[in-house]
C-alpha cells in the first residue's frame, strides 16, 4: 500500500466518523476517527522513512511508538498532536471493548483531532 492509498484510506475513515456523529453513533465515531489517525500516521511514517517499514508495524501500540519515536521526538509534528492519538486511541477502547457510553464531547472532540491530524500529516508528507 502507498502512502496516497494510506491517505485517501484515512479520509474515508475521517468522513466515515463525521457521518456516524451526526447519526448520533458515538462508539462508531471514535472507532473511525482513530482509524483515520492511524492510517495518516502510517502514511506518515512511510513517507519519512522512505521504506516499507512502516507497513511492516504489526499492532496499535507499535504504530503509535514508531510514530511518537520519528515524527514527534524529532519535531516533525507537535507533541499535542502525539497526545492527541493516544487519546483517541483510548476513546476507541472504551468505545469497541469496554462498553462505557462515550458522550456527545468526546467524540466530537475525537473527530475534530482526527481532521487536524490527518490534515497535518498529509500536508507534511506532501500529499
Amino acid at each position: 500500500m502507498t502512502a496516497k492509498e494510506l491517505f485517501d484510506k484515512a479520509a474515508t475513515a475521517l468522513s466515515s466518523a463525521q457521518l456516524l456523529f451526526k447519526s448520533g453513533d458515538f462508539d462508531g465515531t471514535c472507532n473511525r476517527a482513530y482509524y483515520a489517525m492511524f492510517d495518516a500516521a502510517r502514511a506518515a511514517l512511510l513517507v519519512a522513512d522512505g521504506n516499507e517499514s512502516a507497513l511492516a508495524i504489526k499492532t496499535h501500540g507499535g504504530l503509535i511508538s514508531a510514530f511518537s519515536l520519528r515524527l514527534v521526538k524529532s519535531g516533525a509534528v507537535s507533541l499535542e498532536l502525539g497526545k492527541s492519538f493516544n487519546k483517541v486511541e483510548d476513546l476507541r477502547l472504551v468505545a469497541d471493548y469496554k462498553g462505557d457510553p462515550v458522550e456527545t464531547e468526546q467524540a466530537q472532540w475525537a473527530v475534530d483531532q482526527a481532521k487536524i491530524f490527518v490534515e497535518v500529516l498529509r500536508a507534511l508528507s506532501g500529499f
